[in-house]
């Protein structure tokens, strides 16, 4: 069925729901998940594009229960990781590429991919900073090289300027106003800055209960439910404790302790126990 010209914004991430049927049904999933809402917001009143969208609908429906064993479909928390990491993993590879200064169309598919895929995080929630970043600048760079190349010209590789502090000023006119973007280059690094000197004083933890055995050297377990040896972890408890430590480690940042204990806790139970 033909995409009705209103809902031409979504056409991209439809192909890439398309190209990842076989490799990764998860990440063709939420492509056509983020496709239907958007679509919904687009225009869901013009009959050709409400037939469109209400076959849509179905598809996501029978895929739902294609994959309704699969973890990264039931548990959201799960399937955010899932496609933050697919995209990141994109971005990677395509960014590696640009700063060894091998331009091909496979880096500016990559590149525009992850874009897209970051788009589709907006399914579950805000985007944070990062992700904003890393879009904008993969969207960018797609462009960019596409048109060097397209022109017979060499691209330059890497962040062009000061290690990218140019980019968001430059191309921040297009792709949403200065409010979704603050300036500053795509963080490589982790975005965990201490600043002890704003730290509260120690006394604000006197009312935090400590868990028996904390004190104790590194090498003695606290209470453990049960010994490490005879829990099966699948992959995605991986992902889904590595999720709780990234949740606990954005909690820090705001000096948010009981979050942070929160999300540290069930990332250990999940950890020693296999379950939530």
């Amino acid at each position: 069925m033909a995409l009705p010209s209103q809902l031409k914004p979504i056409q991209h991430h439809l192909r890439t729901a398309q190209e990842h049927e076989k490799r990764d049904p998860v990440v063709a999933y939420y492509c056509r998940l983020y496709a239907m809402q958007t679509g919904m917001k687009l225009d869901s009143k013009t009959p050709e594009c409400r037939k469109f969208l209400v076959k849509l609908m179905d598809q996501l429906e029978m895929m739902k229960k294609e994959l309704s064993d699969n973890e990264s479909i039931t548990q959201e928390v799960v399937g955010n990781a899932h496609i933050e990491n697919y995209a990141l993993k994109m971005f990677l590879y395509a960014d590696n590429e640009d700063r060894s200064g091998r331009f091909h169309k496979n880096m500016i598919k990559s590149f525009y991919t992850s874009s897209l895929l970051y788009d589709v995080l907006s399914v579950f929630g805000e985007l944070s900073d990062e992700n904003i970043q890393h879009r904008k600048y993969a969207k960018w760079k797609a462009a960019y090289i596409h048109n060097c190349l397209k022109n017979g010209e060499t691209p330059q590789p890497g962040p062009i300027g000061m290690e990218g502090e140019a980019y968001d000023d430059e191309f921040g006119a297009e792709g949403g106003g200065p409010s979704e973007a603050p300036h500053n280059p795509p963080q490589s690094q982790p975005s965990f800055h201490g600043h002890p000197s704003n730290q509260p004083p120690a006394s604000n933890f006197s009312n935090i209960q400590i868990p028996p055995g904390s004190h104790a050297p590194a090498n003695t377990p606290a209470e453990i439910p049960h010994p490490e040896g005879d829990v099966r972890l699948t992959p995605e408890d991986f992902t889904r404790a590595q999720k709780y430590c990234k949740y606990a480690g954005s909690a820090l940042q705001y000096e948010d302790v009981g979050t942070a204990i929160q999300n540290l806790q069930k990332a250990l139970k999940l950890l020693t126990t296999g379950k939530e």
